[in-house]
């Protein structure tokens, strides 16, 4: 082959490619898409994906279908989705946990079945404080009542969470080394469970993310002392917030977000885009998330990516911190 004809052939590989990218994404959905929740139903995660699930389905004509994929307090679901074809089918609702978790896996020597980086952010779909809650039935009265009885009983006060090193976990980790109190740490297979066993007095305490919680706290089932956001919100009104209790440090969000496989073609990542500025701009469908206490709170890809990164910076050593829990009896 001449240098003439290779420098045709080099000029056409892109475009070649670029015109099959296009015409994948005219075709986009040509099936059902699966929103993977590396969580049982219940949890933050889930409570996310079902309104965009049907918003999405609505504006594409097409299912759109959650998949609950449990296990290991979310690595399985998530490794899972960043093996997925990237061909816009098989997508991810993510909670915070996702940065985090690889790291969990290097502390045991364990190459980690997927990096947060792989994963490609789409649009941010909630960021709530994770609030502290206690069952109507418990002592504490206000959070100062629950540090002081920690302090008293190291070791001893229950807490739930979706899983080891899991979005639930991280909080009260957090509250450990920044209060000094050490607790029982009872991890179950997501946030839905975690809650179950909450509600169901198997646990003292328990963190969760606003929309799960907050049937419970109108039922008079529970009530939330405290919150780990930055500042109060309207949707936690009365709710105060650990930093201004005492612990500066203390802050964690639960967010979730849509993320897709690496290698997606990016005129199906446009599409993507535009669909979740269509879905996150519906009435309807923020109707739905005010209605649970977890406010939309939408990003786009550039904002959502800087977002992640900044967060996976801030949470990583925490995780470190803790270390292998294995360790620590």
């Amino acid at each position: 082959m001449d240098r003439r004809s290779l420098l045709k052939g080099a000029i056409a590989a892109p475009f070649v490619s670029t015109l099959g990218g296009i015409a994948r994404a005219q075709s986009w959905p040509s099936r059902n898409i699966n929103i993977v929740v590396a969580f049982p139903p219940g949890g933050a995660a889930d409570l996310a994906a079902r309104p965009v699930a049907q918003a999405m389905q609505e504006i594409l004509g097409k299912s759109v279908i959650v998949d609950n994929k449990a296990g290991a307090a979310g690595l399985i679901g998530n490794a899972y989705a960043a093996r997925a074809e990237p061909d816009g089918h098989t997508l991810l609702m993510a909670l915070s946990s996702m940065t985090t978790l690889p790291e969990s896996e290097r502390l045991y020597g364990r190459k980690p079945s997927y990096e947060y980086r792989q994963l490609v952010p789409i649009a941010r779909v909630t960021a709530d404080p994770v609030t502290f809650a206690v069952r109507s039935d418990s002592p504490y009265k206000t959070f100062a009542d629950f540090i002081a009885d920690a302090k008293k009983r190291p070791g001893q006060i229950s807490f739930s969470s979706s899983g080891n090193y899991g979005a639930t976990h991280l909080p009260f980790a957090m509250l450990e080394q920044g209060a000094d109190i050490k607790l029982m740490h009872i991890p179950y297979r997501g946030g839905g469970p975690a809650l179950t066993a909450f509600v169901g007095s198997q646990v003292d305490i328990t963190a969760q993310g606003p929309a799960p919680i907050m049937p419970f706290v109108r039922d008079g089932r529970a009530r939330l002392l405290a919150q780990w956001g930055t500042h109060r919100t309207p949707e936690l009104e009365g709710v105060p917030t650990i930093v201004e209790l005492g612990y500066p440090s203390v802050v964690s969000y639960i967010w979730a977000g849509l993320f897709a496989p690496p290698g997606v073609p990016e005129p199906i990542m446009t599409k993507l885009r535009e669909t979740m500025r269509t879905v996150m701009n519906n009435p309807a469908t923020t109707a739905i998330f005010a209605k649970a206490g977890s406010p939309a709170a939408h990003l786009d890809q550039p904002e959502f990516a800087k977002f992640v990164e900044a967060d996976a910076q801030r949470m990583i050593p925490v995780i470190r911190k803790i270390g292998r829990l294995d360790e620590k009896g």
